[in-house]
């Protein structure tokens, strides 16, 4: 880049030397050819500041826009198509760096390779910053038409690339000649090189015509070379042939030559057949031979020329007359003469001027014809067309010996009619004709103009330059040159182009500056114009340079440097020659140049016109042909040509015929045969006549004859005379008696050969020249054609790559912006981990402190008890779906600083109300579609997944963009956690394996969110596992279906709102696959959690169970809730249950009358039929026009009517308080009486509520236990619990009632009618209507589509009255709900819990006594059919235990189908092992038990699958676990600091998961996993040895005797030695002391039922029952001693057993007795029930088993009224 940088220098220097010259010629050049110059102009105004290597570009351009100013140069510059503008652009850059560049080597001397990889850096190929016109090639694709066709042009790169390919060929071709043992013909008609010899002729076929136009045209040419010459005239043969095509005639010449040479190798020396080529492009056969013949002819022409030149030069300085730049002439002519007379003869195919051919010219000839003389037909064609191309040379050569003087005048008259005859020509082109010469030359006026500038450019004062200087610059530039083949130097690629490119191109500059002052006149002539150049060149003369010896150097340097040999070698000994010099480096530029002329009367003005373009246009080229392709493309004959003869500047007008170029070419255009004149008297020229002629001609006569006499047959017959004779005949006759070439020459004279020849022959010619034109064409337009597909597929190229510039600069910025969002959620996710740490921390702090602190912990005493425990309602949720469990509330309070609120308060708020709904009335309503089906159509199942594409196009504020990110976060979106009374903005993150939620702490909604709310809100700062997650529902949130509710392991669940419901579906798709859960009997797929409400209901087979019975309808409603979207999450969707009891005044309630129930038939607006009567005329009559009619104003189920109900109890107080303004409702209108809010429903016409499930589950919900001051009412009674109804003597009273209310038959049969109303097809529509059950219509879904909502203020008042209107469930089912099936039908069924049996069956089915004599102190029937070993397992206080199998078939007894055959099958057959005793050894349990544990019941567990067995009470402090079928033991778990003493299992799951309790003597508990998958202790079965608990349970004094655990209440609830009962949770807070009366101090057995109930036997007979909130709830004493106690599953009936061997069953609630069973003979020791709850199982005393049937159906007070 150095060297780049100083070229650039340098150029920029040069360039303010020559701007005055550079000025000039561009000036000349904007006069001559416009456009381009305007282009120009434009492409370097719109640049930006010059980089390196622009600067003289840009000074040439200033200049050339000053002098371009002529509106015509302007308008041609805009009409120029972009593509012409950019080439033209990029030539004349080319040129004028390459100028500019040569001048520097003028003055620096610097080496040549430097000058050339300066010149390509300043090309563009390297280092160059952008121009304008280079961008614009990079445009993003072309402004204009594809596929155009422009004239065809030959580019520099075109022609460079040509030269690289020929050079690499000849390259090729001259390894062949030097091969020292195989001739080129053995390489050429090698089989290997076939392909090679093939594709190479191709390729020259494609190019010979191209050349021959490029080069002039055969016809031009000949023509020229036919003309009668007179020395006296300086006069051109090639009048007007130009350099066509944008190639340099030089260039065409030496591309000529180099092609001739490889034909003259591989088409006359191979023996190869062209049939196969001429196939591929579709030539007619011989095509490429006639192709070789127009080449031999146009080679041979040129040389004929050249010969003509040299002939002139001798007589030139003779000829010369009253010239005024006479002196000027002779010093030109003299340099010329040198410079040929200096060059080597062997070098030149012209061994002979005088000849009229040379020998290789006729060897060539011969070998077109006779090469393939085997095919007549194409033989006799070309033999024709010699016979034209050599008679008409004869004769014209016979002509010139004769009459060697011309008139001038005819010359000039010819000349002007042949250039008008070309313009006027239809077919000529728009181009300026110019005088390309053949033999080319600067002519006179040059010279002497370089001398000038060269005096001018070179850094020195001397007035003169000796030869020495020159040629040292000259050597200078040498000496790097790589080196010959022969050993010599020769001159580098650029060196002497570039030389004289810069001479001749100065020449140029020098002589149009002297156009410029005249050229205003567009009319001037040639004459005027040139007149002052004469005058100044032989001025400049004087300044004593000598042209001569600059020249000859020029010439002579790169000859001698070239020279293969010393000697000239034999044909074919000139093609190698050119071979060999077709390497050499070297082009001369400077002397093809149009010859200017001094005419004494010019033609017409436009004739002037054309001149003057052709001159300068020729100018432009003089400089340009760059170095690019000057590398290898000299010939020694274009040596000779550039060096052509002085005299030919005489006939600058000379008549062209240029209509070469024609297509249509006649044998008019043909040059005519001359008719010779007698010979002159002149004895002098007599003499010489003859021996010249013989001298000229003995060469070519021999081959005339050969062909006449070869085709004689073919050519007498086409040679015929103007009589029809032959003409032939007497020819040959008078051939054969004559070898003299006059009589041959004088034969072809005549009249009637010359008639004939042009007849005939002349047609033949002409069609040989025709083939050429339309083969050049064809190529021009196939190259052009193919051009335009490359720019139009570069184009499309470039646009691509513009396309995806833009596209990779947008995915950086794409992924900077989500760099950036990811580092803003890293720090977002450190930030949310640091709080949720923090919180955690407080939790756990918190939970530590309460352990110590409480009155049971290590620093607790009984005196520190609180005054007052304040307690709320826990999230944990049962089976059921019920929040039951309170726990500690550390925020409670008595609110005794809240007021109530006034009746004034109300008014204002309804009138804030009414104002609101007006304002909605004037929006548009949408209609109600029945059919609604937001997230999925139809019923179909499938659920898609979600397409990226739906959420790349999510909009940023309410549907804000999702961030997938690369890290650990699978899925980042903007979501809203939804909670009861709050909504708060933040962000859920999903990983692979959890769930983050970072509440937006900074956003204003969630500032203004009472901090005391927040207390109660849970997942602020959220993190969930998957492992934890056990349900996903969609939900709706606002009635829009973009919300999903979690439901988790630890039975809560958290609801989330997302921006839009495709973001739902990409999060439900982020986490685990477990549908809805295991309870509806739905696969646990994503598509089900994505699966529409409507769809759930359809799938799930939950409406099948319940009306079989199977499950309640608590349950039942339950479910319908849960899928149709009501939550416990948001007040505003909370579960509906409905009033089922209509009396709530008389003093019992008796459950048989159907009076005392509902209608559940009609919605509870229709129940009172006053109230209905008004209902229907308000909507009969409804006169609001926006708005749809409705019955109701309110809804049966909102935020208000659930805060209502629930005011008592925290959290629920809190949310009232936030909702009404921090006051609690007036008295009056206060949940005060069940009663009244009864009446209310029925009387009030703004009250429809229905209830919520806690009303059939939550007693507490009746009792102020904080003690509220909730006022007076107006008749004086303060408000504090809820009055219950008469018949309801305690909260637990009243819903226990109305939970048989509930589960009643009246209600069973009437459920699926209130289901219609709520859930079904009654909920809207017209059988809404006629049911009166039409609510507002923003309360169903689809009635309003949020996000069409543009106003924020609109929205947010929309969503304000969505959630004070309430919202109508999702519609399950558009038809009539299916009935219940009736009790009747079910009785024989042997699940149906109510199963009324014969009372006559006997109490004791059957009696199992073991062999062995040891009390049986534990039985577990765990039964259920599906097991592997449904059995009753059995362990005897000597730790022998029995896996006896159970039989399902004893359920049928009394069934339909009963058989006596099945009688036989007991339900309990005795373990084989201990019945015949041979296995004894597989059942005992050998391992030592402390010596001081009793062992009770307690001490043994057997897991759910009856496989393992776990035995406590080891002195090691350990339990263990043991295989029930081997006895062999497989875990031992330590944990403890004491014996272990108890154990209990929790009920199991799928799969066999539970809970396990250990209790030891040091008074603490352990919480431990049993996984049913590894069978073990702890999840983990690499580290079975050493499991870690669950939780650690305290607060105990003595050693733990008794403890039961409820997996699905989360509870344990252990008793000591001594001291009340506590309730734990199974996380390890304690909850509550079980504390009764002073008898509740000695605990033994402990019994909790999932229903809440939970039965604690102590010491001395003492019963207890206690909620599991702590409320004991009643007590009694018994006589026996009890050893076991039992909770039927439903909780409502108690089995005892003790040392009296008596049973009883008892009611829970009140103790009541329902039966005893008769005695036994020993004592019980242990009971268990069968999963169907039908048989129970009592251990013995006396080492036998019990079974008996029981049924508590039978108990049921249904079925003591009705059966």
């Amino acid at each position: 880049m150095t060297g780049g940088g100083g070229a650039e220098l340098g150029t920029a220097r040069c360039a303010l030397e020559d701007e005055a010259e550079e000025a000039e010629f561009k000036l000349a050049s904007s006069l001559t050819d416009p456009s381009p110059t305007v282009d120009r102009e434009a492409s370097i105004a719109g640049r930006g500041a010059p980089g390196f290597g622009e600067v003289a570009t840009e000074t040439e351009g200033d200049m050339a826009a000053k002098g371009a100013g002529s509106s015509a140069a302007a308008d041609a510059g805009s009409t120029a198509s972009d593509t012409e503008r950019s080439d033209d652009g990029k030539d004349k850059e080319a040129k004028k760096i390459q100028t500019t560049t040569t001048t520097q080597a003028l003055h620096g001397g610097r080496s040549v390779v430097q000058l050339e990889r300066d010149l390509r850096v300043d090309l563009g190929f390297r280092g160059m910053p952008m121009t304008e016109e280079q961008r614009r090639q990079f445009s993003p694709g072309p402004r204009t038409t594809m596929f155009r066709i422009p004239e065809f042009k030959w580019s520099p790169m075109h022609q460079r690339l040509l030269t690289d390919l020929l050079f690499a060929l000849e390259t090729d071709v001259h390894v062949w000649r030097s091969h020292s043992t195989k001739s080129v013909m053995d390489f050429v008609n090698s089989n290997e090189n076939i392909i090679f010899v093939h594709n190479t002729i191709h390729l020259i076929s494609q190019m010979v015509d191209n050349i021959i136009i490029a080069c002039g045209g055969i016809l031009p040419l000949l023509s020229a070379a036919t003309s009668p010459s007179s020395p006296t005239v300086p006069q051109t043969e090639l009048e007007s042939v130009e350099a066509t095509q944008g190639m340099s005639a030089e260039t065409a010449n030496t591309f000529l030559s180099r092609l001739m040479a490889m034909v003259d190798v591989l088409v006359f020396a191979s023996s190869l057949n062209f049939s196969e080529i001429e196939a591929e492009k579709n030539m007619s056969s011989g095509g490429l031979m006639r192709q070789c013949l127009r080449l031999v002819c146009c080679v041979a022409v040129r040389n004929c020329l050249e010969c003509r030149q040299r002939q002139r030069d001798r007589g030139c300085k003779a000829s010369i007359l009253n010239s005024k730049s006479q002196d000027s002439l002779q010093n030109i002519a003299s340099a010329s003469k040198t410079a040929i007379e200096n060059l080597p003869s062997n070098l030149s195919p012209i061994k002979d001027p005088d000849r009229l051919l040379q020998d290789v010219d006729i060897n060539r000839l011969r070998a077109v014809v006779f090469r393939d003389v085997d095919d007549s037909k194409q033989a006799q064609f070309l033999a024709l067309a010699v016979v034209y191309f050599i008679s008409v040379l004869m004769v014209s050569k016979y002509r010139d010996i004769l009459e060697p003087q011309r008139e001038t005048a005819r010359a000039m008259s010819q000349s002007g009619r042949s250039i008008r005859q070309e313009i006027n020509s239809p077919t000529s082109t728009d181009n300026p004709v110019a005088f390309p010469d053949s033999g080319g030359m600067l002519k006179e006026i040059p010279t002497p103009v370089e001398e000038l500038h060269l005096e001018a450019s070179l850094p020195h004062t001397d007035s003169g330059i000796g030869e020495e200087q020159v040629s040292g610059v000259l050597n200078g530039a040498e000496l790097e040159g790589p080196p010959s083949s022969m050993g010599r130097i020769p001159t580098p690629p650029g060196a002497m182009s570039e030389l004289l490119c810069t001479l001749s191109s100065e020449v140029k500059r020098s002589q149009e500056s002297l156009l410029s002052e005249p050229a205003s006149s567009s009319g001037i002539s040639r004459v005027e114009v040139l007149k002052p150049a004469s005058s100044i060149s032989s001025i400049s003369q004087s300044k004593g340079i000598n042209v001569k010896e600059i020249l000859k150097s020029l010439v002579a340097a790169p000859m001698e440097g070239a020279e293969a040999g010393p000697e000239p070698l034999p044909y074919p000994d000139p093609a190698i020659k050119r071979e060999a010099h077709a390497m050499l480096p070297m082009q001369f530029h400077s002397f093809d140049r149009s010859v200017v002329v001094p005419v004494k009367k010019p033609p017409p003005g436009s004739l002037a016109v054309n001149t003057v373009g052709s001159g300068s246009r020729e100018g432009l080229a003089a400089g340009s042909t760059p170095n690019i392709f000057a590398a290898a493309s000299a010939t020694p004959k274009s040596m000779i040509n550039t060096t052509g003869p002085t005299e030919a500047a005489s006939s600058s007008t000379n008549s062209s015929t240029s209509s070469s170029f024609v297509n249509g070419a006649t044998s008019k255009n043909l040059p005519a045969v001359q008719t010779v004149a007698p010979m002159p008297e002149d004895t002098m020229e007599n003499m010489s006549i003859t021996t010249k002629l013989e001298r000229a001609l003995e060469k070519v006569a021999p081959l005339l004859r050969e062909i006449f006499v070869d085709f004689a047959p073919f050519l007498s017959r086409t040679l015929l005379g103007s009589h029809g004779q032959e003409l032939l005949i007497e020819g040959l006759v008078c051939m054969k008696s004559s070898t003299s070439v006059v009589e041959l020459v004088m034969l072809l004279c005549s009249q009637e050969w010359q008639n004939s020849i042009q007849k005939n022959a002349g047609l033949a010619f002409i069609e040989l020249i025709n083939e050429g034109r339309l083969l050049c064409h064809a190529m021009k337009d196939h190259i052009v054609r193919v051009a335009n597909e490359a720019e139009f597929i570069l184009n499309r190229q470039r646009a691509e790559d513009v396309h995806k510039h833009a596209e990779f600069e947008s995915n950086c910025a794409q992924y900077a912006a989500d760099r950036k969002d990811e580092e803003k959620m890293c720090d977002h996710l450190i930030g949310a981990a640091k709080h949720r740490d923090h919180v955690t921390a407080n939790q756990l702090k918190q939970k530590i402190l309460n352990i110590l602190t409480n009155k049971h912990g290590a620093w607790g005493a009984l005196a520190q008890s609180q005054l007052h425990d304040f307690w709320r309602l826990d999230y944990w949720e049962d089976d059921l779906r019920r929040r039951r469990r309170f726990v500690r509330n550390a925020f409670g309070s008595t609110h005794l600083d809240i007021t109530c609120k006034s009746l004034e308060d109300y008014g204002s708020e309804e009138d804030e109300g009414v104002k609101a709904k007006k304002g909605f009335r004037s929006q548009a309503v949408v209609s109600q579609n029945q059919e609604t089906e937001l997230m999925l159509e139809g019923d179909d199942d499938a659920v898609s997944l979600l397409q990226e594409k739906e959420i790349d196009n999510l909009a940023a504020h309410f549907r804000p963009r999702v961030i997938i990110s690369r890290g650990p976060v699978v899925l980042s979106t903007p979501a809203q956690l939804v909670a009861p009374v709050i909504v708060a903005r933040g962000t859920l993150s999903i990983t692979t394996t959890e769930i983050y939620f970072e509440v937006d702490e900074d956003d204003t909604a969630f500032k203004r969110i009472d901090s005391k709310v927040l207390a109660y809100s849970e997942g602020l700062h959220g993190k969930w596992m998957f492992s934890e997650i056990r349900a996903v529902f969609s939900r709706r949130y606002l009635l829009q279906n973009t919300a999903m509710e979690v439901f988790m392991a630890n039975r809560t669940s958290v609801m989330f709102n997302f921006p839009d419901q495709a973001t739902v579906k990409k999060v439900v798709y982020s986490l685990p696959r477990v549908g809805v859960g295991t309870s509806y009997g739905l696969p646990q797929a994503r598509r089900i959690s994505l699966a529409t409400p409507r769809q759930l209901f359809k799938s799930s087979n939950m409406t099948q169970r319940w009306q079989r019975r199977e499950i309640s309808n608590f349950e039942y409603l339950m479910f319908l809730n849960t899928i149709a979207g009501r939550t416990y999450n948001d007040l505003n969707q909370y579960p509906v249950f409905p009033w089922v009891l209509t009396n709530y005044e008389s003093e019992e309630l008796d459950l048989t009358l159907p009076g005392n129930f509902r209608d559940l038939s009609k919605p509870i607006g229709a129940l009172n039929p006053k109230r209905a009567v008004f209902y229907a005329d308000r909507y009969e009559t409804w006169e609001e026009e926006q708005m749809p009619p409705c019955h109701y104003n309110s809804h049966y189920s909102t935020s208000t009517s659930t805060l209502y109900w629930l005011v008592r109890i925290e959290p629920f107080t809190t949310f009232f308080l936030n909702a009404n303004g921090n006051k609690f409702d007036h008295p009056d209108r206060t949940f005060s009486s069940i009663a009244r809010s009864w009446r209310n429903c029925q009387r009030d016409t703004s009250d429809v509520k229905e209830l919520i499930p806690e009303f059939y589950y939550l007693p507490e919900m009746f009792v102020n236990s904080n003690g509220y001051h909730l006022g007076e009412r107006q008749d004086g009674t303060a408000v504090c619990d809820v009055e219950l109804p008469p018949w309801a003597k305690k909260p637990e009273d009243f819903v226990r009632i109305s939970r048989m209310a509930l589960e009643s038959e009246f209600v069973s049969c009437q459920l699926h009618q209130w289901i219609d109303l709520i859930f079904g097809y009654k909920q809207r529509g017209p059988e809404a209507v006629r049911a009166l059950n039409v609510f507002h219509y923003v309360t169903y879904e689809g009635s309003v589509n949020l996000d069409s909502i543009a106003d924020p203020l609109l929205r947010e008042a929309m969503e304000a009255q969505i959630q004070g209107f309430g919202q109508t469930p999702s519609q399950l089912l558009i038809e009539p709900h299916p009935p219940r099936s009736s009790a009747m039908h079910l009785c024989f069924l042997p699940q149906s819990p109510l199963m009324f049996k014969d009372q006559m069956q006997q109490d004791v089915i059957m009696v199992l006594k073991f062999p062995s004599n040891s009390p049986v102190t534990h039985v577990a029937a765990n039964t259920l059919p599906h097991l592997a070993i449904p059995a009753a397992v059995t362990v005897t206080c000597s730790r022998l235990f029995a896996v006896n199998r159970w039989h399902n078939t004893v359920g049928l007894r009394g069934a339909p189908g009963y058989s006596l055959e099945q009688a036989h099958h007991l339900p309990i057959e005795m373990d084989s092992l201990i019945a015949n005793n041979s296995g004894v050894n597989k059942r005992q349990i050998t391992d030592l038990v402390d010596q001081s544990i009793q062992i009770n019941s307690h001490c043994f567990v057997v897991t759910a699958d009856n496989r393992y067995i776990l035995v406590c009470g080891f002195w090691d402090k350990s339990f263990r676990v043991y295989s029930s079928e081997t006895g062999k033991l497989t875990q031992i778990v330590f944990g403890h600091w004491d014996v272990v003493t108890c154990l209990a299992r929790s009920e199991s799951y799928i799969g066999g998961d539970c809970y396990i309790v250990s209790g030891s003597r040091d008074a603490t508990l352990l919480l431990w996993y049993w996984s049913g998958r590894h069978h073990i202790i702890g999840d983990n079965p690499n580290n079975s040895d050493y499991p870690a608990p669950r939780a650690v349970l305290t607060g105990h004094d003595h050693e733990v005797v008794c403890v039961s655990v409820c997996a699905e209440l989360g509870l344990v609830i252990s008793g000591a030695r001594e001291g009340p009962c506590l309730v734990h949770t199974i996380t390890g807070d304690l909850l509550r002391a079980l504390e009764g009366t002073e008898l509740c101090a000695l605990p033994r057995l402990i019994s909790v039922s999932s229903e809440g109930h939970c039965i604690i036997y102590y010491e001395r007979g003492h019963f207890c029952n206690f909620s599991i909130n702590g409320k004991l709830l009643a007590q009694m004493d018994l006589n026996d001693s009890t050893r076991a106690i039992l909770l039927s599953s439903d909780g409502q009936n108690l089995v005892t057993g003790g040392d009296n061997g008596v049973v009883e069953v008892w009611q829970a609630c009140d103790f009541k007795q329902l039966y005893i069973y008769p005695g036994c003979d020993a004592g019980i020791r242990a009971m268990d029930l069968s999963h169907d709850q039908r048989t129970l199982i009592t251990g013995m005393a006396s080492g036998s088993i019990v079974a008996f049937n029981i049924d508590f159906n039978r108990w049921h007070y249904e079925h003591q009224n009705r059966y």
